[in-house]
């Protein structure tokens, strides 16, 4: 009998699909639930880097995350209070993905992860 079942799976994706792999990780592992357009949000926001709100949110509603960029701005807002999300600066305010996340950006990429899975103890 194995000690441990090993599975080993290999694919080779886009770097916005490694991107965005990465952010649903993080999520994952922090117990943090995210929707496909938050997802998408963080996706933008990783790729812009440090950015002023305001033009953040009008790129976002303009390529069809969302509908509006008060949505963006509520989205943002709620990515803040789940911390994904790092805000600076007092009249206009600049946004950027919160860097404890460790989110790669440049490509090629190769991530590796090493994951065991236990049973939990018995109380």
């Amino acid at each position: 009998m194995a000690l441990v079942n090993k599975v080993d799976k290999k694919a080779k994706v886009s770097l916005d699909e490694a991107i965005k792999f990465q952010i649903l990780t993080y999520c994952f592992f922090n117990n943090i639930q995210i929707s496909l357009s938050d997802l998408n949000c963080l996706h933008f926001l990783a790729l812009a880097g440090n950015i002023e709100m305001t033009k953040f949110c009008n790129i976002v509603s303009e390529v069809g995350v969302f509908k509006s960029p008060q949505s963006c701005r509520n989205a943002i807002s709620k990515a803040e209070k789940k911390g994904l999300i790092e805000k600076n600066g007092n009249n206009k305010k600049t946004i950027k993905l919160n860097s404890e996340m460790n989110i790669q950006i440049e490509g090629p990429l190769f991530l590796e992860y090493k994951i065991l899975g236990v049973e939990p103890e018995e109380l």
